[in-house]
């Protein structure tokens, strides 16, 4: 079982990973056919059917997860959620189409209508897909949802590239992010083919009782995750510092990846093991997940030490100012991956209400305290304010997961965390790396840190075999382990 949430795990990360060198080669690709007023009425387009799409599959994302992974015969469960997903999909797009002359006039852009009418017919298609990669991860079927993901960032990058060389605009981007979708849907369904029709029963009451106060607790999460610069705009910073501070925001990317790859695995790993009956291994399975979060930390350290020369490398040195806050968010963006983790233990836990009472109030906090930060502090005062609230927040879920489960990271982990981040930071100042230097700096520092860890005692035999045998599967050692 922990081989396969390790593997299953990393299986969607590298998948999911995909999003950075396709979302940049297509942006690369946009910006040069499309210039930049109709690339900017494109991104306004995305951005508004994204939010409404993440809004709907969020509501459904973890219960479906659960749900699944608790059932013996998952069909039932599969085709009422897939309905659902299909039904408050149609249900966003009708809504889109009806309002979208409404948008484009409160954006003054006419020729946002169409193209928000046409990204519209986008989001019952994605729903689906959605529910059925989340159906996959709840049958244990991580490779087959990596496949999907990674077909569907494929697909987009390579239609992208031919409709909009050819000539189609926007219309031709727009058809290629709908073209994704329906292949992301054909793969997924290729192995969870869930009934679409017929009557299977459930208690759809509980669908209600998880996704409600998940859905809630999401939103409340992604509100805060993006409320300092929306703040930090509205109390009067200029454009130009809102870019920079954005930048920073998307250069903390990597540890949501990471969050969105682990969490809902470990969760469907979490399910089947209690339905199985075997509690000692869902703790064991929960603390091994909280360990290794916590156990990236220097990681955050070594990001955090090269900033200024990460920020140069990805963004330019016309973007300079953004690394002082990088070098604060990231602690930040590593938190909330700690924070994902403990709620999904507190979900198979069946502690939903736990999780939203803990999200919940972090936007009212997190306004007054940058209400008062940015006033006084500006750009830095809102890096400070997130980074301290994830922190807090990811602390306080791991007190939650020990009152619920009995389970908590040792002390010697904290210490060695600790003491191998302070050193890992100071080596990433102390050493001067630049352009592809810097790429071998982060590499050669990086393992440092596991021959830190390892030197330490942090990881046993069993668990260096364990890892062994996701590199080499074939050998003896990895076969003995299946």
């Amino acid at each position: 079982m922990r081989r396969r949430v390790l593997d299953g795990s990393l299986r969607i990360l590298l998948a999911e990973g995909l999003i950075l060198p396709t979302g940049l080669i297509t942006a690369s690709v946009l910006t040069h056919y499309l210039g930049p007023t109709k690339y900017g009425l494109f991104t306004l387009t995305s951005m508004v059917v994204m939010w409404i799409e993440f809004c709907i599959t969020s509501f459904f994302a973890r219960t479906t997860i659960k749900l699944i992974g608790e059932a013996d015969d998952w069909r039932p469960w599969g085709a009422n959620i897939v309905r659902m997903h299909l039904l408050t999909g149609c249900a966003a797009a009708l809504l889109l189409w009806g309002c979208s002359s409404k948008l484009a006039q409160l954006m003054s852009e006419p020729a946002l209508t169409g193209y928000l009418r046409l990204l519209s017919l986008d989001i019952p298609v994605f729903s689906l897909a959605t529910a059925h990669r989340n159906i996959l991860i709840g049958m244990h079927k991580y490779r087959e949802r990596a496949l999907a993901s990674a077909g569907r960032l494929m697909t987009r990058l390579l239609l992208m590239v031919v409709l909009v060389a050819w000539g189609f605009s926007v219309e031709g981007a727009i058809w290629a992010t709908i073209g994704a979708s329906l292949f992301d849907l054909s793969l997924a369904r290729l192995h969870a083919r869930a009934p679409l029709w017929g009557a299977f029963p459930v208690e759809t009451r509980q669908i209600w009782h998880f996704a409600l106060p998940l859905f809630l607790a999401g939103i409340s999460l992604t509100i805060f995750e993006r409320l300092d610069l929306f703040m930090l705009k509205a109390l009067g910073a200029t454009a130009a510092l809102a870019g920079m501070y954005g930048a920073a925001q998307n250069l903390t990317i990597i540890p949501a990846l990471m969050g969105g790859a682990l969490a809902p695995v470990l969760l469907a790993a979490l399910t089947h093991a209690i339905r199985d009956g075997e509690l000692s291994l869902a703790r064991e399975l929960a603390r091994d997940a909280i360990r290794f979060s916590i156990c990236l930390l220097p990681f955050a350290a070594l990001i955090s030490g090269c900033a200024p020369a990460i920020v140069a490398l990805v963004v330019g040195r016309t973007f300079a100012p953004a690394a002082s806050f990088l070098s604060l968010l990231i602690f930040g963006g590593f938190a909330r991956l700690l924070l994902a983790v403990a709620s999904a233990a507190l979900i198979a836990a069946n502690k939903s209400g736990w999780v939203l009472a803990l999200t919940a109030p972090l936007v009212s906090i997190a306004a007054a305290a940058h209400f008062v930060a940015i006033t006084r502090w500006g750009a830095t005062g809102a890096s400070w304010v997130t980074t301290v609230l994830s922190v807090l927040a990811a602390a306080t879920s791991v007190a939650m997961v020990y009152t619920a489960w009995n389970i908590r990271p040792s002390h010697m982990t904290l210490a060695r965390s600790a003491v191998i981040s302070g050193f890992t930071y100071l080596a990433a100042v102390i050493w001067p790396a630049t352009g592809l230097m810097l790429l071998i700096k982060l590499a050669a520092i990086s393992g440092l840190i596991l021959a830190a860890y390892l030197g330490a005692g942090e990881f046993d035999k069993h668990e260096i075999s364990l890892l062994s045998s996701l590199v080499c599967p074939k050998t003896p050692e990895s076969e003995g382990l299946r």
